[in-house]
This record gives structure tokens, sequence and C-alpha cells, in this order.
């Protein structure tokens, strides 16, 4: 029996979510992913400007008119939703947790997934893979990825990405389209893992279609000047007591943050990863809209 509770909370994101879809994400979705690849449609008759490449000789032959190959862009994506729901996710100092705002962004991006007929998965991890949900169709599949992102409890506190990137490859046998929503904190050293987590992501990009979408908070960039404060890593548990009333430090977090972020970015660069940045403090929903937009028209000069 699903708390009464648990079912209002997924009720309001699916009545929001799917709105949002239906009324602003029209379209974006299905114009920049691809499908697998064409397959075979029917064989029709030849019509003036039809490419003579597609001819069916065999057909041709045995009717004495000439036939082509008609086919058609096989659409059934699959899309997996990589969330992490390490104990840094469970952070906010404005409107909401960032595992809040991992759950209705996945939220959006399974019910763009549905509407489009793609089937939809899910991995949720820490420093190792806690849960996994076949990638399935249908709205009650998805309601349970949801209820299952919204209130999922992680018995890990730390991160490991490069775990779960591997275990994505492991359970995904065809291409597909992957989202890895996470704050891209981890407990480890970045010197120590950075050249392994590029090396996973170049690997798993290359082989999928892989999405960034990283959870920031305000705090993580500024700290308010309240003189004296004690900070907790919410991944380790150390504790280290400072103070925001020093100029001198605060420059110094503004620098080493900045350092990350832009570190960060040049990792999704570099393996040729597209990424989206979204924060507690502003709504998703436009930021979303610009990666669409952004990410059609990269497609088009493509072409």
């Amino acid at each position: 029996m699903i708390p009464k509770e648990l079912f209002q909370n997924v009720r309001r994101i699916e009545i929001s979510t799917k709105r949002l879809v239906t009324d602003v994400f029209a379209g974006q979705y299905h114009s920049v992913f691809k499908g697998q690849g064409m397959e075979f449609d029917e064989v029709r008759e030849y019509q003036i400007g039809d490419d003579i490449r597609t001819i069916d000789w065999n057909v041709t032959a045995r009717t004495g008119r000439p036939h082509i190959k008609k086919y058609v862009e096989e659409r059934e994506l699959t899309v997996m939703l990589l969330v992490d729901a390490s104990a840094s996710c469970r952070f906010a100092t404005v409107k909401q947790l960032k595992s809040r705002l991992a759950a209705e962004v996945a939220a959006t991006l399974a019910f763009s997934a549905v509407k489009n007929n793609d089937k939809v998965g899910l991995i949720i991890f820490t420093d190792k893979v806690e849960k996994f949900i076949p990638p399935r169709k249908g709205l009650g599949h998805v309601l349970r990825v949801i209820r299952e992102v919204l209130y999922f409890e992680a018995k890990g506190r730390s991160t490991d990405i490069i775990h779960a990137l591997e275990y994505f490859n492991k359970v995904t046998t065809r291409k597909s389209v992957g989202f890895i929503v996470s704050d891209f904190f981890a407990s480890k050293t970045e010197d120590h893992t950075n050249n392994n987590l590029k090396k996973t992501l170049n690997m798993t990009n290359r082989r999928h279609d892989m999405i960034a979408v990283t959870l920031n908070d305000p705090a993580e960039m500024n700290l308010p000047n309240c003189g004296l404060m004690e900070l907790e890593d919410a991944e380790t548990g150390q504790k280290i007591l400072i103070d925001s009333s020093d100029n001198n430090f605060l420059e110094q977090y503004r620098r080493r943050a900045s350092e990350r972020i832009n570190k960060r970015e040049a990792l999704f660069s570099s393996v040729g990863m597209d990424h989206v940045d979204l924060s507690t403090n502003t709504p998703f929903v436009q930021e979303l809209i610009k990666f669409f937009l952004k990410r059609r028209k990269k497609i088009s000069l493509r072409r």
C-alpha cells in the first residue's frame, strides 16, 4: 500500500510534469534524439524524383516496372536515467534539495520519452549501484521510476560515477540515451580519479549518447557572511570550522569552486559529452529548453 503523502507527491509531479511535457517540450525531445537507424517499410512503384539507389531490382524485374524500397527511421529509443543518490545530493540552502531537483528533472525526461513511445530505465547510485529498473514503456512504469527517485533511501553516502557507468554499459546491450544526473562531487580526490573518469566517460559516450545534468546550489559558489561556521563534508563526515567573514577565505572559496566547475566542463568537453547545468534556486525548465535548442542547432550544423 502506497502511503498517502507519497502518492500525493508522485501525483503532483505527474500532473505538473505531464503538462510541462505537453505544453513546452512538445517536439523538442523528438528533434534532438535520433533513433537507432533506418528500417524497411515497404516496396512501392518508382516515382519521379525518387533516389535510383533505392530501386529494388528483383521486384522491378518481376513486374516489369521500376519499384523502390522505402525506409523509415527506427524511432524507438532506450532512455536510461543515472541518478546520484549520495549524501551531497541531499543538500540545499534555498528552494529545494538537489535530490528533489533531480527527481523533477528525471520525471520530465521520463514523461518526454514515454510520450514518444520510448523505453525508460533507472539506475540509482552512490559509491555502488543501489537500484536498477530495466527499461520499459508505459505510464505505470514511469510512475514507478518517479517514486524510486523521490523516495529511495540510499545506504551509501559517497559517490562512484565510474562504477555507475560501468554498470550501465554492462546491463545495456543497445545504444541508448543516457542522462547522468549528479552534482559530480566525489569523496575521492579528483586528481586520483579524473583520468579514470575521463576514460570511462569517453568509452560510454562513444557507445551511447550521454548527457550530464549537473546539480548545483548557490552556497557551493558563494558562502554567506555569517561569521564562524562549521562545515561538514556530506559524504565523508569531515568537519571544519571556518570564518565566513574573512574576505581572504571567501575569495579562496570562490576561486576553488570556480576551478572545480571549469575542470568539470573541460572534462565533458574532452570526451565530446553534452551537459546542462541546473541550480536549486532557479527553475530548471528554461535551462532544459535552452539545452534542447542548442543541441538541435548543433545537430543541424552537422548535417
